[in-house]
């Protein structure tokens, strides 16, 4: 079975910084694609940002481009979140997603594709 792993998270001001960490278990598992979505309460889970190893590249919502950056490295289980300049709109409960089939867009930034979710972690953005 599956597990994915999250880390980072807490409390910041806005304007700043967190980084999020998510590691798939057992460290042998091959991701075809890796993403973050986020949830508040009373809504939906939302796309955040997402990798596909099945063409290459990287996808944000748009709320987030030039602010967030995604990063993986070769292993295909592991998936990073650096959020700078955060707002209090970003405020919610992080997850990570992981895949074991091909995903491309637009299908990447819906929650169906993923097989796997980690157990979240809170972002909260206030003064």
């Amino acid at each position: 079975q599956v597990q994915l792993k999250e880390s980072g998270g807490g409390t910041v001001q806005p304007g700043g910084s967190l980084s999020l960490s998510c590691t798939a278990f057992p460290r042998t598992f091959r991701s075809d694609a890796m993403g973050w979505f986020r949830q508040s309460p009373g809504k939906e889970r939302e796309f955040v940002a997402a990798f596909s190893w099945t063409d290459g590249k990287e996808y944000y919502i748009e709320s987030v481009k030039g602010r967030f950056t995604i990063s993986r490295d070769n292993s295909r289980n592991t998936l990073n979140l650096r959020m700078n300049s955060l707002k209090p709109e970003d405020t919610a409960v992080y997850y990570c997603g992981a895949a074991s089939h091909p995903v491309q867009f637009p299908q990447i930034v819906e929650v169906p594709p993923y097989d796997y979710w980690g157990q979240g972690t809170q972002i909260t953005v206030s003064s």
